[in-house]
């Protein structure tokens, strides 16, 4: 499926020990995670630091942060803001439903339980109107949340957005 993003990057494989770490983060409160995390996905970011991006992180929804008690993403994506210099809009995505958890769920699934899942802040208003962006997320699988808020991101104006995760999927050979 095409990408509607111009640019991604990841720090490292989703598999062994880059899994365990995204676990950590994400389920385990392991919040000290993140600077090492960051430094990460700054230097696989570097390409990026040039065009001076505003960095967004994928959003979660309330419920979501109620039982997880932060946002890994945007924990992440404050981290790599202080060490890439660039600014970050932390609140310009919301989640505006609950979706199930996608796992186990094919790619079309993903997709589908992705609609209308994603969309601009109501306070965001014209910040990101001809502007950079970086979305930046703790994985990538198949794309389908990534797709969604890119999706949106090119909605409220941005003339470029490029993806940022501190892990991805390998695609089966």
């Amino acid at each position: 499926m095409k990408r509607p993003w111009n640019a991604g990057r990841a720090a490292f494989s989703y598999s062994g020990a880059g899994r365990r770490v995204v676990l950590a983060l994400k389920h385990a409160d392991r919040l000290d995670l993140v600077p090492p995390c960051a430094e990460w996905m700054t230097r696989a970011g570097r390409p990026f630091w040039g065009d001076r991006p505003v960095l967004v992180p994928v959003p979660v929804h309330w419920t979501r942060l109620l039982t997880r008690r932060y946002n890994q993403a945007a924990e992440l994506c404050r981290a790599v803001a202080k060490l890439s210099g660039c600014e970050t809009i932390p609140d310009a995505l919301i989640r505006t439903k609950r979706t199930p958890k996608q796992d186990g769920m094919t790619v079309d699934e993903r997709f589908a339980n992705m609609l209308d899942a994603i969309a601009e802040h109501p306070k965001t208003g014209t910040r990101l109107v001809g502007r950079k962006v970086c979305l930046i997320d703790d994985v990538m699988t198949s794309g389908a949340t990534l797709s969604a808020a890119t999706d949106v991101l090119f909605d409220m104006g941005a003339t470029r957005v490029c993806t940022l995760v501190l892990a991805r999927v390998e695609k089966a050979p």
